[in-house]
């Protein structure tokens, strides 16, 4: 995989849990995690770039995928494999 995975998170989340099996069903061997329930600036920094406030927040390079019920429909779309696999700056 050529894509940078970030998934904000925090730590009792089942759809951060759900969202991670299947990225890591379909090869990607690293996501950089930001636990927000850690960090209340990255929690706004999650808000103001995505405009929710729910976990997960999947950026998938520069690309905001959305949260868990997008990420599983971008896959049964299509569009997560040739996503993952696009070089990303």
């Amino acid at each position: 995989m050529n894509a940078t995975v970030l998934m904000y998170t925090t730590a009792v989340c089942p759809y951060c849990l759900r969202a991670k099996q299947l990225l890591k069903a379909r090869g990607v061997e690293a996501i950089e995690e930001v636990r927000i329930d850690l960090d209340a600036e990255r929690r706004d920094e999650m808000m103001q770039r995505t405009g929710r406030r729910t976990v997960p927040q999947i950026y998938i390079g520069d690309t905001h995928v959305g949260g868990c019920d997008d990420l599983y429909a971008l896959d049964a779309a299509g569009g997560l494999k040739p996503l993952l696999e696009a070089k990303h700056s």
